[in-house]
């Protein structure tokens, strides 16, 4: 029997209530009773509504399965049959979001965008320092320098592999910071002199073409210690020390380049945790009152060492005028609240669970309320907005729901009107379909779309379950409607007035070891337009920041504005497979891939509460796994168990085979529980099994209901 506090109806979890009672209440100047009757009353007016939305997404999806089991899918058809339930909404005049008092680094400022599980506070800190990182690090840890030509990493310091770091970093510069005559490579010494930047080369000196993009420095100005450049609105600053270990062997004496990154991040208590009860909710609530704090802190090994990691302060600069001049020191930090589906046993209401989605809008803001009100010293949002991502929801109503939420969580914690700002993910296929209705519902509130390939694709099997067999997982991004679905988000967001109001962003890298990749490919994500994108570590972005000096992602928006918006009939079209003898090779390769891929992630959620991670693939190839990688795997494999593609033995024998694959890569873990000693009672790979077997009839294919229920079970819960 969980040990509850009564308020009123609502029944809490004591560990909730003590963390809200002791320790957010009193940072947000909230009366306790003021508070916990506003959230009851909250919880009682919207609880029915939610309830109605999710009635609504199963009534629509059963429609669509039984048209598809009745008529073969042809475009036309589809389309008007769509229309005449209401899945797809009669679209709305054109409109301009009108969202205001939004950070420069949302609203006009374009970068990489860390997302961390705020459960793991090391991970938090982390990605809110991302702000700034050494370019010299990050290519001397990663494959964007080969370890070939006597380069490899090794164990010490290696200065064939630190040459070619110099060497990449000045060509960088050079790219993007030119000099009027010569290169960053021969130049001997820096100075500041009359408002310019001189570089001295042999017995001449040489000044940046574009005079504009230097705003600063620091330290005397004819021998910098840092020099602050700009482009495209990210600051790059060149550090000088002919003391330092890299700085003595440089001509100018350089000791690194540093980015400016991640210049926002997302702080997750959605896909990327676990987070299935009072404590573990917690664990993440606790986390983000001390990132709005700014007190946050963690204890870290680092070689052999233990240090105190915490926020960074701000960075200052003495600007061409002489005055000093501030640069924000953290990533401004948005804040990811679940979706409308789950409940948790965190508060019952007459011993019902209530809607998480509810409970994380009536409890965040109020940890917000310190940055919010600027009574804090390192602030987040200097303009007094809270950043709240909100994912999964279907369709213009939906979003509706989460407006109302806000104002009435606004209206019960004593915020200012509108100071919670919503982000919109485009995900799911209705919010896709309809995502000028969407947005429009929320257009005062408005700062954030994105499109979400995973998420995305597992919304497009699950709803389209019973039209045919997809192909393979593999060829889904080369179908038409993919390009579609990337091209429209852009298009639809910049004729919105998303430009210099709001981000638009792109999907995940999931390869964090593989940067050289990342490096010759995520270009493509600022030149679609997009503002902002997903990578998986803080290294990840420093090189993804030098994208977006090679390409200036307003301009690119000010091209692409005039474009029509791509067809909807495109986004419509299904990635049906026109021929399903695959063979068997194939689909006993397709089998693996996906078995091995869940097993991998879902061992880990259960047993370990981990909600986001590396996990080696079937080729030992780390990849940063959540839910929506494993919702992908799992709809995919229930779509070819239902087209008869594959057999129920065919999915279990693969699984089974897997499983000893996980185990394997999972031995040297002394917390990992093996699952192929006890198919039978491994809670785990149950779970993963449930996710197929029940894929077709999970809501939405969502993996959360049967993770939380299996993650429940580990732990003994019994609930009341």
């Amino acid at each position: 029997m969980t040990d509850r506090i009564q308020k009123g109806t609502l029944a809490i979890d004591k560990i909730l209530f003590d963390f809200i009672e002791q320790e957010a209440l009193p940072v947000a100047r909230i009366d306790s009773n003021t508070y916990w009757q506003n959230f009851e009353q909250v919880v009682r007016d919207l609880t029915p509504k939610n309830k109605a939305l999710l009635a609504k997404r199963d009534e629509l999806q059963a429609k669509i399965d039984e048209w598809h089991k009745n008529n073969p899918y042809e475009l036309s058809a589809y389309k008007s049959f769509l229309t005449d339930i209401g899945y797809l909404e009669p679209e709305v005049d054109d409109f301009q979001i009108t969202t205001d008092n939004v950070d420069d680094e949302i609203a006009t400022i374009s970068g990489a965008q860390l997302v961390v599980p705020v459960r793991n506070a090391r991970y938090a800190l982390n990605a809110g320092n991302a702000r700034w990182g050494s370019l010299y690090d990050a290519l001397y840890g990663f494959d964007v320098i080969p370890q070939t030509d006597g380069a490899d990493k090794g164990v010490g310091y290696n200065p064939v592999r630190g040459a070619k770091v110099v060497e990449f970093a000045k060509n960088f510069l050079d790219e993007t910071f030119s000099l009027t005559d010569g290169l960053h490579s021969d130049v001997t010494a820096y100075a500041i002199k009359d408002a310019k930047l001189l570089a001295q080369i042999g017995d001449s000196k040489t000044t940046l073409k574009n005079a504009e993009q230097l705003v600063g420095y620091n330290g005397e100005p004819d021998s910098p210690s840092e020099i602050i450049l700009k482009n495209n609105g990210l600051h790059v600053i060149i550090q000088i020390d002919r003391t330092h270990a890299i700085g003595k062997s440089d001509k100018a004496g350089v000791k690194d380049v540093v980015m400016e990154s991640a210049v926002t991040t997302i702080q997750d208590l959605e896909d990327s945790v676990a987070a299935v009860d009072a404590s573990e909710k917690v664990e993440g609530y606790r986390n983000w009152l001390g990132l709005m704090k700014g007190d946050l802190s963690e204890q870290v090994e680092k070689n052999g060492k233990t240090i105190t990691r915490m926020l960074n302060d701000d960075r200052t600069y003495t600007d061409l005028n002489g005055d000093t001049q501030t640069l924000h020191g953290r990533s401004v930090m948005l804040l990811r609240n679940v979706g409308h589906l789950m409940t948790n046993p965190a508060i019952l209401v007459d011993g019902e669970e209530i809607f998480e989605g509810i409970m994380d809008a009536l409890i965040t803001p109020m940890l917000s309320a310190v940055d919010i009100r600027g009574e804090n010293t390192l602030r987040n949002s200097r303009t007094g907005s809270m950043y709240i991502v909100k994912p999964k929801m279907h369709g213009s109503d939906e979003v509706a729901f989460a407006v109302e939420l806000f104002e009435r969580a606004e209206k019960a914690i004593g915020l200012p009107a509108k100071s919670v700002k919503m982000g919109i993910m485009d995900e799911e296929k209705r919010t896709s379909a309809n995502l000028k209705n969407c947005i429009a519902k929320a257009k005062d509130r408005t700062i954030f779309i994105n499109t979400g390939f995973m998420d995305r694709t597992g919304d497009e099997i699950h709803t389209a379950m019973q039209a045919g067999a997809f192909v393979p997982k593999g060829d889904i991004k080369k179908q038409v409607w993919f390009d579609a679905y990337e091209k429209r988000n852009v298009a639809i967001g910049l004729n919105a007035g998303l430009r210099s109001k709001a981000q638009i962003g792109k999907g995940m890298w999931p390869k964090p070891d593989e940067l050289a990749d990342m490096y010759r490919t995520k270009i493509e994500h600022p030149q679609a337009g997009a503002s902002c994108a997903w990578v998986p570590s803080p290294s990840g972005a420093t090189i993804h920041a030098i994208h977006y000096h090679q390409c200036c992602v307003l301009d690119r928006q000010d091209e692409l504005l005039g474009e029509a918006v791509p067809s909807l009939d495109d986004l419509l079209t299904l990635p049906l497979a026109t021929d399903t003898n695959f063979g068997d090779e194939v689909k006993r390769r397709e089998l693996d891939n996906n078995c091995q891929g869940i097993l991998g992630y879902v061992v880990r959620w259960v047993d370990l509460g981990v909600g986001c991670s590396k996990v080696p693939d079937i080729h030992n190839v780390g990849l940063m796994e959540d839910r929506a990688t494993l919702r992908i795997s799992s709809q995919h494999i229930a779509n070819w168990l239902t087209h008869g593609i594959v057999s129920e033995d065919d999915v279990m024998e693969a699984l089974k085979r897997m499983a000893k694959v996980v185990d394997e890569q999972n031995k040297g873990d002394l917390e990992y529980r093996p699952m192929a000693s006890d198919f039978d009672n491994n809670i785990a790979f149950n779970a993963a099994k449930d996710l197929i077997f029940k894929g077709t009839t999970e809501p939405s294919g969502y993996t959360e209901p049967l993770l939380h229920k299996a993650r429940l079970k580990l732990k003994g819960y019994q609930g009341d």
